[in-house]
């Protein structure tokens, strides 16, 4: 046999740059977070949150998205805007 390897992106996770830099950093001033907080709570560097706040980061990896839901304390729906 053989293995695949596959990263699985649910559709409403594909979204555009600019909703998810928008989304991330309004959830993060909403807990009133500066961007080194929020690296270290999701356990990232300042420079990937700063990046994919200024849309640097063309697309950031669902393991990314997930320790950010994660450390604001939402779901990955939340995070995108579906509820």
């Amino acid at each position: 046999g053989y293995e695949v390897s596959l990263v699985y992106y649910p559709n409403y996770l594909i979204l555009s740059r600019e909703m998810l830099e928008q989304r991330i950093k309004q959830l993060r001033k909403k807990v009133g977070w500066y961007q080194q907080k929020l690296a270290e709570k999701a356990g990232l560097s300042y420079t990937v949150i700063t990046k994919i706040e200024q849309g640097v980061a063309k697309r950031p990896s669902i393991q990314t998205i997930m320790k950010l839901a994660d450390a604001l304390g939402i779901s990955l729906d939340e995070l995108v805007g579906r509820k």
